[in-house]
């Protein structure tokens, strides 16, 4: 146990508390410094070795007490609520607010703190986060109204799907596929013109693993390379099954895309807003789509009253930023400073008292600065020219992100203290 005589702390305690922050989302990164302060703080000379992984936290013995402890991370993830929670624990036990012997309890109130209708949730929050992506990019009315719809029937479906698990790793497939037919289907049953190209992607849009692939960046320019190529790597499979389920839904039921409608926020497209059912919604009211979809995002995630206000105000003002610099800039180059900007204000109110976990920002956001990725796949599967404006956008992302990394997270008192070179002494 920690004490303040120089006792090593509660190893496979402290190695519970790597694998509750690794279920919050947290980078590997991040939870290794996370543990190795809070093994000084609670008084461990030497600091024992950690080792984190994608789905496992090592903690190494030493001389005084030998061993390896190991906690195994489940597959299922926290809810944003159980996420601030934890982060405001290690903030506690970083503090020396609480011990890290009495920890424990604090980890098993986290996990018990469950929805209590997660599948509903799961539904109602997808078919928020459908229709407020397509509201935001201005698609029409009968398009926002369908891809609502068709989000919440593929909602059902991937809560059936991911009860089993040989069955979940098709889900992005599955949504992909099931998105561009049903669109498909209900624009050749009324005969209403080209779809815009969002509302396809909005119904699966919510499967994008956002937070997952900024975590790989970070990881992997922190040296971290194994698990930033694993994270990495499996964000990359889950698009990679987008992309063939939207070629194989667009193949079977001749999918016509909208070319006004290939835009990312900042550059949406100017439609009729005096139609009716075809018309398009003004810009104003697009800006009720960003808050649909910021609340999509937490009821999904279970975040709490609390954190579903802090989660609409940043998506506000992600959008606010990208509609004044996108026309200024163009698309990538603002897209790389807001990313930047959002990670610097994700990392101050993560470490602030309140606890808000830093995916509760970039789940939403994503959706908007790439958008989400699925802008991404959906531009290069349907043969689009705007598909290098696509990419350039998302590689803009990355570098501001880890630009915003390196501004907040850098020791800079420590980067420019004056260091004496040691005496040569024979």
């Amino acid at each position: 146990m920690g004490s303040a005589d120089g006792a090593q702390p509660d190893d496979p305690t402290l190695a519970a508390l790597g694998a509750l922050l690794l279920e919050a989302e947290v980078s590997v990164t991040d939870v290794r410094e996370a543990l190795i302060h809070v093994s000084r703080v609670n008084g461990a000379e030497p600091v024992p070795p950690v080792a984190v992984l994608p789905a496992a936290v090592l903690v190494g013995g030493t001389t005084a007490q030998p061993g390896t402890s190991m906690s195994i991370v489940p597959s299922q993830s926290l809810t944003m609520r159980q996420s601030a929670h934890a982060i405001r624990l290690v903030h506690s036990l970083g503090a020396g607010g609480i011990r890290l012997e009495d920890a424990a309890p604090h980890i098993s109130a986290i996990r018990r703190l469950r929805m209590a209708h997660p599948d509903f949730a799961w539904v109602a929050g997808s078919a928020l986060v459908s229709g407020g992506l397509a509201l935001v990019f201005r698609s029409p009315w009968w398009a926002i109204a369908a891809a609502t719809l068709v989000g919440l029937l593929l909602a059902v479906v991937t809560a059936v799907m991911g009860r089993v698990r040989p069955a979940a790793a098709l889900v992005p497939f599955v949504a992909a596929f099931l998105s561009t037919v049903a669109m498909a289907a209900i624009d050749s049953l009324f005969a209403l013109g080209p779809i815009p190209l969002f509302a396809v992607c909005a119904p699966f849009a919510i499967l994008v693993p956002g937070a997952l692939i900024t975590n790989a960046l970070l990881e992997l320019t922190a040296t971290d390379i194994v698990t930033g190529s694993a994270r990495l790597m499996y964000g990359l499979i889950v698009l990679g099954f987008m992309y063939v389920g939207i070629i194989a839904g667009s193949t079977v039921a001749g999918v016509h895309v909208d070319a006004r409608s290939e835009s990312l926020v900042g550059s949406a497209i100017t439609g009729d807003t005096t139609a009716a059912w075809a018309g398009a919604p003004s810009g104003a009211v697009a800006w009720l789509g960003v808050v649909g979809l910021a609340l999509g995002v937490c009821v999904a995630f279970g975040s709490g009253m609390r954190l579903a206000l802090v989660s609409v105000a940043v998506m506000l003002c992600t959008y606010a930023l990208l509609t004044v610099l996108a026309p200024v800039f163009g698309a990538a180059v603002a897209t790389g400073v807001v990313g930047a900007v959002l990670f610097i204000a994700a990392r101050v109110m993560e470490r602030m008292p309140l606890g808000v976990p830093a995916s509760i920002m970039f789940r939403p956001a994503f959706l908007l600065l790439v958008p989400g990725t699925v802008g991404l796949v959906a531009l290069a599967s349907l043969g689009s020219s705007s598909a290098p404006t696509a990419v350039l956008t998302f590689v803009s992302l990355c570098i501001g992100v880890k630009a915003g990394s390196v501004v907040v997270d850098t020791d800079w008192a420590g980067a420019f203290r004056r260091r004496m070179p040691r005496r040569y002494r024979p």
